[in-house]
């Protein structure tokens, strides 16, 4: 296929547009009840700062973790759609759960469900987008399903800080809501994207076999290394929440600081897919590690409203550059029939690095001050830097 880079958009398949729309739509559903969880934790159901460490730790690394088995599953039966419709269904149930929790024995299972439910959905997706998009705009549409996604994830906590105002403060009513644009998103799954043919040609073999583990190669055990350290240098946003509590603003604004993030990741995110089709990708993500410890270092410094919201700017900023990137880069060096099995361990590895950097801030928070915690994350994008520095070249398919 002939691919006119000046109208790159345009050409983006609209499968790829069609999940994009199904990502926006479940993230504003779930940044709905995630901005506003931290608060609801601490403040109503009487949690610690390392508690919320904890539990924002486990759920994040449960549903990278859950992605390795799902990943192989697509490979192996050849499917990527149905696993998608199951991930996001549970997204949407699991969200009544939280309006009903009375203690955090129920939050915390409806958190885990829901993480499953993305991890169950994260690598098809992610697969299904790398096998309906050609390489020379690869970049571009991750990019794009990237972007539209962080739309919902802006758009799920202004929501939020809005009914919040209006119902004063009454969470459980906004996480009923937050339940409707999650059923949506599961009825555009099924009824706009198509499964490609090439998903379900052939003989399959188990994807987990020695043999096919051979075939990733070295190029994708380095990359997986290098997202497994910025995954340790980017711990749970729910601290961001948790800073700017510390601000003095009225509750109902504190989401606004995730409003803010995402609204910068996501007006950030398909222009930095662009460019990653067009330059060094070891030099972009080296460039995405600088701002995210510059993040980390206006986090660190002050606690007044305009301080955090620099930060949090910044924080998007990185995102931006980075995770469209990193899952490209995936794509690139993995064989495409083990796609889905090359996403499931890229993110079996970071849903441990994302458990550890996530307990470790809320140790530091709850011992040693929050800007402690900023500060141990900029720390870690130092050694990402060094590791960056040392895998090289390493990162490109032989």
């Amino acid at each position: 296929m002939t691919i006119n880079r000046r109208n790159t958009m345009l050409q983006i398949p609209s499968g790829v547009w069609a999940l994009g729309f199904v990502s926006l739509l479940m993230d504003v559903s779930s940044e709905m009840v995630h901005s506003l969880l931290p608060m609801f934790m601490v403040g109503t159901l009487g949690a610690s700062a390392l508690t919320v460490g904890i539990i924002e730790g486990l759920a994040e690394s449960t549903a990278l973790i859950v992605k390795v088995f799902s990943g192989v599953l697509s490979d192996y039966w050849g499917k990527r759609k149905s696993l998608a419709v199951l991930g996001y269904s549970m997204g949407a149930m699991c969200k009544p759960v939280f309006a009903l929790a009375p203690t955090m024995g129920w939050v915390i299972t409806a958190r885990l469900t829901d993480r499953i439910g993305k991890g169950i959905r994260g690598a098809p997706r992610d697969a299904l987008v790398a096998d309906i998009t050609p390489e020379a705009i690869r970049g571009a549409a991750f990019g794009l399903r990237q972007s539209l996604d962080t739309v919902g994830a802006f758009a799920g906590p202004l929501v939020g800080a809005g009914l919040m105002w209006w119902w004063a403060n009454d969470f459980r009513t906004v996480f009923w809501v937050a339940a409707i644009p999650g059923l949506l998103a599961v009825l555009v799954l099924v009824l706009g994207v198509q499964e490609p043919q090439s998903a379900s040609k052939g003989k399959r073999t188990n994807p987990i076999r020695l043999a096919n583990l051979k075939r990733l190669g070295a190029p994708y055990w380095w990359v997986v290394g290098v997202g497994s350290i910025f995954t340790l240098a980017r711990f749970s946003e729910a601290f961001l929440v948790l800073r700017a509590q510390q601000s003095g603003v009225a509750m109902a604004l504190v989401p606004l600081v995730m409003v803010a993030m995402n609204a910068v990741y996501a007006a950030c995110a398909y222009p930095f897919g662009w460019l990653s089709d067009r330059v060094n990708h070891t030099r972009l993500l080296a460039i995405g590690l600088v701002v995210l410890l510059l993040a980390d270092a206006v986090l660190a410094y002050s606690s007044d409203w305009p301080v955090i919201l620099l930060g949090v700017a910044l924080w998007g900023v990185h995102m931006g550059m980075t995770q469209g990137l990193l899952a490209t880069m995936v794509a690139d060096v993995a064989p495409a029939d083990l796609r889905g099995t090359a996403y499931g361990f890229f993110n079996l590895v970071c849903g441990v690095a994302m458990l550890i950097a996530s307990v470790t801030a809320g140790w530091m928070w709850q011992s040693f001050g929050a800007a402690s915690t900023f500060y141990t994350g900029a720390a870690f994008c130092v050694l990402a830097l060094g590791v960056l520095a040392s895998a090289g070249g390493r990162l490109k398919a032989t």
